[in-house]
């Protein structure tokens, strides 16, 4: 993938505003509830799938290196925490909008949601899985089971994260028109 100046600046922008929105949270028991899934499905949507998934990686790299970016600090411990599944899955759910809004024939809010919303099934299914892994095989402290797992960690997070793509969707269908015309996607 060949990078231009304005590709890598617009990739550090998202990976900025996806540590930003780590910061912005809804405390609730388990999992926080952060705008993260706001700012990396916009990535998808506005920079492409493999821009979109670059800019995550490059957030990602960032926080395994020791800057406190993730909701509960950094540094390459974190692959310990039961919820950086979710933040690999924003990787691979950015991507995956990306790709499906690229593949899309028109820019209507029902493509631009629905391509949002696939994203998202790929970030609680990265999620989920990891969540269960370190709680009940790797760190054994706190084991969790499956339907702790899915009240916790999936479904009080749903119209959270179903807004978030709805908003996504909405900012993209009006920026896409304006980055196009002038160069930027």
């Amino acid at each position: 993938m060949k990078l231009k100046t304005r590709d890598i600046c617009l990739c550090a922008v998202f990976a900025a505003l996806a540590a930003v929105g780590a910061f912005i949270k809804i405390p609730v028991p388990v999992c926080p509830f952060t705008l993260q899934t706001l700012f990396t499905t916009m990535a998808g949507l506005l920079l492409g799938s493999r821009r979109g998934a670059f800019s995550i990686a490059i957030y990602i790299i960032i926080g395994l290196l020791g800057v406190p970016v993730f909701t509960q600090g950094g540094g390459i411990g974190y692959v310990a925490v039961p919820t950086f599944g979710y933040i690999l899955g924003f990787c691979a759910g950015a991507f995956v909008t990306g790709k499906l809004a690229e593949k899309a024939e028109s820019l209507s809010f029902l493509r631009l949601f629905a391509a949002s919303l696939a994203g998202l099934v790929l970030v609680y299914a990265f999620g989920l899985v990891y969540y269960y892994i370190i709680s009940n095989y790797v760190s054994g402290n706190n084991p969790i089971g499956i339907y702790k797992l899915l009240v916790y960690c999936f479904i009080v997070f749903i119209p959270g994260d179903v807004a978030s793509c709805a908003v996504a969707a909405l900012v993209a269908k009006r920026l896409l028109p304006v980055l196009r015309q002038n160069g930027y996607v």
